[in-house]
């Protein structure tokens, strides 16, 4: 995760899309993980088109290079969706929300801080497996650009770092609360006769000391 706070350069290929006053607090691609699918397709032509190759389709040359036509396809979409993954990336700036996805057709998606209402944070089993989760924003308005953030990795530290951008207030009251030292605090100059107690100033008004105790004491002769 790139994290690009107190005003450090941050991502060039992201800069192009911030306005003058905002700074990228954190960039991101997507986790490596959505190319899983795409992986696994085209392993398994693969593994495919050599087992008909070895066998079935071994005197059919028509149809051998079908097979592997088709395996060149699915290794063609699997190096198109790496090519697009490189240059997708979801970022956090001071003010937004933005998602850029898109190789030759550039699409920036963002939300404003401001108008975010709610974030869902989820996590499959796969996700918690291998680290990435996905994130829902709402907003008050029904249209959305960006509502909905996949494979999204550093799943936990994101959602906090949001979190605490969106509720700044409840941030700084949680880090300025802290126990009263006052409260329940028992002072050893208050003990009386060895027993120590709270602060308490009626105690201190109403218990005589041992002084005056002695002086209310008649001289015995």
């Amino acid at each position: 995760m790139r994290q690009t706070a107190g005003g450090r350069p941050g991502l060039v290929a992201v800069d192009r899309y911030l306005l003058p006053r905002e700074v990228q607090v954190a960039t991101v691609r997507r986790h490596p993980a959505v190319l899983i699918p795409s992986a696994a397709m085209a392993l398994g032509g693969l593994l495919v088109a050599g087992a008909l190759s070895a066998t079935i389709l071994h005197h059919q040359k028509t149809l051998l290079i079908v097979v592997w036509l088709i395996w060149l396809f699915l290794v063609g979409r699997l190096l198109w969706k790496a090519f697009n993954w490189a240059v997708d990336y979801f970022v956090v700036t001071s003010e937004r929300l933005l998602l850029t996805s898109g190789l030759l057709t550039r699409n920036i998606a963002m939300m404003p801080l401001t108008k975010v209402t709610d974030m869902t944070f989820q996590r499959s089993f796969a996700g918690r497996m291998l680290g990435y989760g996905e994130f829902i924003v709402e907003s008050a308005g029904q249209d959305q650009a960006l509502s909905h953030v996949d494979h999204v990795p550093y799943p936990e530290q994101l959602y906090l770092l949001i979190c605490g951008m969106i509720f700044p207030n409840s941030a700084e009251d949680d880090e300025d609360s802290g126990p009263d030292e006052d409260d329940g605090e028992f002072r050893l100059d208050e003990t009386i006769d060895g027993e120590t107690g709270p602060d308490d100033g009626r105690n201190r008004r109403n218990t005589p000391r041992r002084d005056d105790r002695r002086r209310n004491v008649p001289d015995e002769l």
